[in-house]
């Protein structure tokens, strides 16, 4: 049997501008790939005006559903399997307005129960690395802080059989990482390479300000996987979901042959391992035997 990756993400779309070239290159490796999307993203608003008036009319008056057709269009693009966990997008409240999170979405529901639900995925799904938020959600939007609680509590309990034992069979996740994509070294390479090369670009003030935003913030990576043959499955999933992602959003700011010569990785923190290895990894699968060989 194949190595096994479960990516746990707050909404459609996350999984497509975090880590989708590793989804993809894992699986041309030959490995299974399975998306968790925790929510439907039906808060989400529409952030390309230039989406045809036809398709917005459609997200207006179904973002549900909407939302569902551009995330097949993704889960196709990488080429993974994909489920829904099955809860309903919090929003994003504006606390300076006095806004709070309705009742009943995802950062809402008791904690026991939505980890249940991700305990019995990963029974059936039995993966050997767990990737999803750090403890801040990469940004602290409630369902993805949710995320990271309810991926970690899980990771914890789908090893115990006496937690949730109608859950199916215990299964022990052996590697457990953060995806850490915003590497504040990957803006300054970039940035500093762009400069060199090209000191006229208008780009240049913009990745400048970038920079300066993730410069305070330090560099967890330990786990860089080469994905640059992967750069353009995962635009091309970025671009499925239209609602979200205009053609001049800043994920496509970095042509993508500069960046697969300064920058060719996707990075990751390990950040629980139940199997030995050694930091720094280029493989979120390093130290994790296959099937066939634990079984020789």
């Amino acid at each position: 049997m194949p190595h096994r990756l479960l990516a746990v993400h707050a909404h459609p779309d996350d999984e497509s501008s975090k880590g989708a070239a590793t989804a993809a290159k894992y699986v041309a490796d030959g490995a299974q790939v399975l998306v968790v999307s925790c929510t439907g993203g039906e808060a989400g608003d529409i952030l390309n005006e230039q989406l045809s008036d036809t398709a917005k009319a459609r997200a207006h008056r179904d973002m549900a559903g909407f939302r569902r057709t551009e995330m097949a269009a993704a889960q196709a693009a990488l080429g993974i399997d994909h489920i829904w966990l099955g809860y309903h997008d919090s929003g994003l409240p504006d606390a300076e307005e006095g806004e709070t999170v309705r009742p009943g979405t995802f950062s809402t529901v008791p904690l026991e129960y939505s980890t249940e639900a991700l305990v019995r995925v990963i029974r059936r799904f039995r993966p050997h690395v767990l990737v999803t938020y750090d403890e801040n959600g990469g940004y602290p939007h409630p369902d993805h802080i949710r995320t990271h609680e309810v991926s970690v509590a899980a990771w914890h309990a789908a090893a115990d059989p006496e937690q949730y034992p109608d859950a199916g069979p215990a299964w022990s996740v052996a590697k457990l990482y953060y995806e850490r994509t915003m590497n504040p070294r990957r803006f300054s390479a970039f940035h500093d390479a762009l400069r060199e090369r090209e000191p006229e670009n208008p780009l240049l003030e913009q990745l400048g300000e970038w920079v300066a935003r993730f410069a305070d913030r330090p560099d967890l990576a330990t786990s860089h996987v080469d994905v640059h043959e992967y750069f353009e499955a995962r635009d091309d999933a970025l671009r499925a979901h239209a609602s979200q992602v205009p053609p001049d959003s800043p994920f496509f700011y970095w042509p993508n042959d500069l960046l697969a010569e300064v920058w060719p990785t996707e990075d990751y923190q390990l950040v629980e391992s139940r199997v030995p290895t050694e930091l720094p990894e280029s493989d979120l699968f390093a130290g994790i035997p296959s099937e066939e060989d634990a079984h020789a």
